[in-house]
Order: C-alpha cells, then structure tokens, then sequence
C-alpha cells in the first residue's frame, strides 16, 4: 500500500471477499443468519409516524425547546430512518424485492428529500466496489480533501457532511433515472405535498433542520467517519461495538456487515459471536464521539485518510 496525493492506494482486492470465503469455510452455520428481519417493517413504520406526528408540534415551540429537540430527538430520529433505508437497500425487511423497495418509499418520507434509491444504487456499488476511485461516491474526492484540510477545514466539512454525501455521487458518478428512481420522486413530491398542505411549512422546516443535524456533529453521524477513514494503518473498514448501535441498527457491526451484507443488522452480532477469530483481532472504535473529535483534532487523520483502488488494474 502506498500514499499518492495524500489518499492510500491498494493494489489488492478489498478485504472482505476473502475474509467472506474464509470464514464460510470454517463457519458454514454462518449461513443460518441470512435473511430478513422480520421486526424492521414495524420499526420503520413507528419511526415515520413518530417523526410526520411530532413535527408539527415541536415546530410551534419556542426556539429554546426547538433546538435541544430536533438535535435530540429529530436528528436521532432521522439518523435511524437513514440506516432503516440502508437496511432496505439490502432487502432485508421483506423477501422479495419489490416490497423493500415500496418500504423504503414509505420511509422516505420524513426526509423529505427523495433519495431511498438512489441511495441504494450508490450503495450497493459501495459494497461490490469498495475503495474505486470512479465507483464509490462514498469516497471524499480530491477536490474535498485540497480545500478542507486542518482544523477549521475539517469542522467544516464535519458540520456539512450530509451534504457531501448528497451532492458528491451527482458529480463523480451520475447514473441513469430508472423505472424506481422516477418512482421515488413522483412517491415522495406527491406524499410530501399532500403533508405540507396538511401540517404547513414549520412542520417541513423542522424535518429539514432534523435531517441537517442527523448528518453534521452528531454522534450517530460519526459512523460515517468510523466506517472506512484510516485510523489504523493497514486496516480499511472498521467496527464499533457500542450501545449507540441500539438507535444505529447495529451500523456499528461494520466489518460485519460489508462481510456480509445479507445478514440484518439484529443478527451481525451473533456472526462475529460465531466467528470471533476474525474480529477479536482488528482494530474498533470505542467511543463514535471520540472519532469526530480524533478526526477533527489529529492532523495525521483527514480527508485523504481513506483507501482507493482502480478496480480496473
């Protein structure tokens, strides 16, 4: 692995394709964990009615109860609507595609903003591309990582990294609307008109403002950092173990995961209880919170902390 303009370089295939192979070899149980959740559908559903239900009101309240509460609570809210939408970019609330995909419509909704699909084609290329430098928007990009550098920079781009993460794919990796992207918008103008007519525009202002902090300094936006940036050099992905995953989804399972992305974030903990051998070793974060701070404070850790490969070679 070498360093070329500031970003790691790998000339080898991401790491969890083999590790994947390797612990079905020793673990075939494993696959007794694939499968859907069959809880996550009526969790999506009481964080959406929570979240449309409650707007309206915190929106009529005094700026002092507003704030605390959309970070608190809104940007929680909206964070764990993020990572349920992750899960359904996986199918894995229903078994068949089809009723994930008008899930994660429905889910949607308090974001106000439709992305549930695209999102999911972004990030199954993340999945299957990791680290490509053409592919993986999840990737700061050179541009990124020129401009926000050292402390201010980097607050910065912490405080407004949702809309890094909205706005770079557009750039580096446009795609082509399909049948479900144009589904996705026509759902979520038409439902999305029909709330603000409803509940008025505070309401609306209150999501956004909910959606904005879920993806700046929050603790549950720290996984963003957490997941891929280096902190240990040699390792690429990283896992968290913490009780934070109880509102994440088990996001934090995050080697885990990419390992393998069919098992539902409820059972990633049995997977690595089943094959402690290759996880006990790898480096995890602690604390979600220290990792924003490490990634804002250590100057050895910044936007070009992140692995590319040209999965071309």
């Amino acid at each position: 692995m070498e360093k070329k303009k500031g970003f790691y370089w790998s000339e080898e295939r991401e790491p969890h394709f083999r590790r994947r192979k390797e612990i079905l070899a020793q673990h075939p149980e494993v696959k007794e964990l694939y499968g859907i959740d069959n809880g996550l559908k009526f969790k999506i559903l009481g964080l959406v009615i929570f979240q449309l239900v409650t707007a309206p009101f915190i929106a009529e309240m005094a700026w002092y109860w507003y704030v605390p509460i959309a970070y608190i609570f809104g940007a929680s809210v909206s964070h764990t609507i993020f990572l349920a939408i992750h899960e359904l970019s996986h199918d894995l609330a229903f078994k068949k595609k089809v009723y994930n995909n008008w899930l994660a419509l429905v889910a949607n909704i308090p974001i106000v903003v439709p992305y549930a699909i695209s999102f999911k084609t972004y990030h199954l290329k993340h999945h299957w591309e990791q680290g490509d430098e053409h592919n993986d928007t999840d990737l700061p990009t050179q541009v990124e990582a020129k401009i926000f550098r050292g402390l201010v920079g980097k607050i910065l781009w912490a405080t407004n990294q949702i809309l890094f993460y909205a706005f770079r794919p557009m750039f580096v990796h446009p795609i082509k609307l399909e049948k479900w992207h144009i589904y996705n918008i026509v759902f979520q103008l038409a439902t999305i008109g029909i709330y603000w007519y409803l509940v008025g525009t505070g309401a609306i202002i209150y999501l956004l403002i909910s959606i904005f902090l879920a993806g700046s300094l929050h603790p549950l936006a720290a996984h963003f950092i957490a997941e891929h940036y280096v902190f240990k050099e040699g390792q690429e992905t990283y896992s968290y173990y913490g009780f934070l995953n109880k509102f994440a989804l088990n996001v934090g399972y995050h080697n885990e995961h990419h390992d393998f992305p069919n098992i539902p974030g409820t059972r990633l903990p049995k997977l690595k209880e089943t094959a402690p051998s290759f996880y006990d070793n790898l480096f995890v974060h602690k604390s979600w919170i220290n990792v924003i701070v490490q990634f804002i404070t250590n100057p050895k850790i910044g936007l070009s902390s992140r692995i590319k490969r040209n999965n071309s070679i």
